[in-house]
């Protein structure tokens, strides 16, 4: 059985605006209906797959099961990392919880914000690959290169692919190269993109980090030792972990073993790393032009349009090489070439306190999620969706009051001691102080429009007395 770790914690910007911190690319749909995490989960599943573990931090843990729940995939566990120590301090988690739960099962560990738009393939390939890792290899994926890339790390392959896709034993790692270096790789024909997608036997991951990251193992071992759970997922200890090395798996395991092989995938990777590689995944037209949402180009060529609001509608004329993404709070027009900077922007814009830089126009909550559509000084107006089941926490406010109008589903509310059902074109007022909650108890999304009126508008002014999500 082959457990996939699905690592779900990055904070994306290089897909600014449509990426944010607040909600990264993983969970962002950019090729399709599913999000790419959506795409990986499925990637790995069926016959041969058990199911997925994930790896998050704690702000994405309900977007992670909702996402999942969508696509009818069941976790088979969650956990939290406390905070970002990239991917070797991730995997090891992951494999030393597999260790004590399913010590017998293979790991098929990869990003969760990756495009690969064969899954067939793919799986062909895992299955390539998996009599190396049950021999103890630790099997990698290289990607057979079909440019000159330069924002790819490579791996240097003993001998040229023989077009069987059988694994080739990898010679080194190689860092991102210059244009002429990854010209003269490519050539000699034994140099393939670095996926960094990993299959192997828990037991041979385990021993690798024992062998060459020993401090690592008592670190994040200590970490999984001292977890706790919280509704189902798996918190790692805070103070075990912040002692972990800050480290990716390749500097911290992978250029160190020798015993690593290589199964070439030719299956359309992409680690959609910028809107040029987006634009590159897409479905183009004959000018090479793709749209996304409510986008129409005239007498364009080379250029990616995307709405990411149905309120907006993107129009070009007369572009070449050009990427414009237009969300409900902000714009991204840039030259093609240039859109691996688009972090400058997202510095930029820190720089100057603009909550666009890392903000997302909705704020998910573990119960759905919400916008605001109007604000001024002493009011706000809310779109707020709360998915099936969903139950906001019983909570007051001390500087405004509320009024919720109903115009999908069904919401149960509750102020003070009164609980009551509002349908749609109902509404409801909450007065300033008052304790209430709100729920959804059918079996669709409820949408409710909400007015806040008051001198202070900030989400700190809530009090929260009871929630069902533990965040009191």
């Amino acid at each position: 059985m082959i457990t996939p770790v699905l690592l779900s914690g990055g904070f994306g910007t290089r897909l600014w605006p449509a990426s944010r911190k607040a909600f990264p690319k993983q969970f962002v749909s950019l090729l399709g209906e599913e999000t790419l995490f959506q795409a990986s989960a499925l990637r790995l599943s069926g016959a041969g797959y058990g199911s997925p573990l994930v790896l998050t931090n704690a702000d994405f843990r309900f977007v992670v099961t909702e996402q999942l729940q969508k696509v009818g995939i069941d976790p088979g566990a969650i956990l939290i990392e406390p905070e970002a120590r990239n991917t070797a301090p991730a995997v090891l988690a992951a494999a030393l919880w597999l260790q004590r739960s399913n010590p017998e099962s293979f790991m098929l560990i990869a990003p969760s914000d990756h495009a690969i738009p064969d899954p067939d393939a793919f799986r062909a390939a895992v299955e390539t690959g998996l009599p190396a890792a049950t021999e103890g290899k630790i099997v990698t994926f290289g990607i057979i290169p079909d440019r000159v890339e330069t924002g790819y790390g490579y791996l240097e392959l003993a001998q040229q692919p023989s077009g069987t896709s059988a694994p080739i034993d990898l010679v080194r790692f190689v860092e991102k190269p210059s244009y002429q270096g990854a010209e003269e790789m490519i050539a000699s024909g034994t140099y393939l993109w670095n996926s960094g997608i990993f299959l192997a036997s828990v037991a041979t991951m385990v021993d690798a980090f024992r062998q060459h990251a020993p401090a690592l193992v008592n670190q994040v071992g200590a970490a999984l030792a001292d977890a706790r759970t919280d509704l189902g997922f798996l918190r790692l200890d805070p103070k075990a972990w912040s002692t972990a090395e800050d480290i990716s798996i390749d500097y911290a395991v992978m250029e160190k073993s020798d015993n690593l092989a290589v199964v070439p995938l030719a299956a359309g990777w992409s680690d959609l790393g910028s809107w040029d590689a987006v634009l590159r995944a897409s479905s183009v037209d004959p000018d090479g032009v793709a749209l996304n949402g409510n986008a129409t180009a005239i007498e364009c060529s080379d250029t990616l349009l995307r709405s990411e609001d149905e309120r907006l509608e993107v129009v070009g004329i007369g572009l070449k090489n050009i990427v414009a993404i237009a969300t409900s709070d902000a714009v991204l027009i840039a030259d093609l070439a240039r859109s691996q900077d688009v972090k400058l922007a997202v510095s930029a814009l820190k720089v100057k306190g603009a909550r666009q830089a890392e903000a997302s126009p909705r704020d998910h909550r573990p119960w759905g999620w919400y916008e605001t559509v109007a604000r001024s000084g002493r009011f706000q107006v809310k779109r707020i969706v709360v998915n099936a089941g969903g139950v906001l926490s019983l909570q007051s406010h001390h500087h405004r009051s509320e009024h919720w109008i109903v115009v999908e589903g069904t919401a149960r509310v509750t102020i003070e001691d009164e609980v009551k059902l509002v349908t749609e074109n109902q509404s409801v007022y909450i007065p300033l102080g008052s304790k209430h909650r709100l729920e959804n108890p059918g079996k669709l999304p409820m949408t409710l429009i909400e007015v806040q009126t008051g001198p202070y508008l900030g989400e700190d002014d809530i009090v929260r007395y009871e929630d069902v999500y533990a965040r009191v």
